[in-house]
């Protein structure tokens, strides 16, 4: 399994949409840093990662979601939050590791 990690605002990059574009069925993709804005409800991100998550599992590292003054029901439904714990535990399962940047 891969997981494909992005730290950069999808706002200022195409980082996740490149991520997403390339990413397989079964890898995962873990939004954190500036990478969570992709998250959440209401942006022109929602359809693609609610597309992307019918093949690839979403998380999204919550400390930095909450940092950046979001709350978790403003979260896309289907995204799985992960604390720094689970950050470690998905890099460790994983076979390779892309940051996209």
């Amino acid at each position: 399994m891969t997981l494909h990690i992005v730290n950069k605002s999808p706002f200022e990059t195409n980082s996740l949409e490149t991520c997403l574009r390339l990413a397989r069925s079964g890898h995962c993709v873990l939004l954190f840093e500036d990478g969570v804005y992709g998250a959440s409800k209401g942006t022109r991100f929602e359809a693609l990662l609610t597309e992307a998550m019918q093949n690839c599992k979403i998380h999204v590292l919550l400390p930095d979601f909450e940092a950046r003054g979001m709350k978790a029901d403003n979260l896309i439904a289907g995204i799985e939050t992960v604390d720094y714990l689970g950050f470690v535990d998905l890099v460790t399962a994983s076979e390779r590791v892309q940051s996209w940047l």
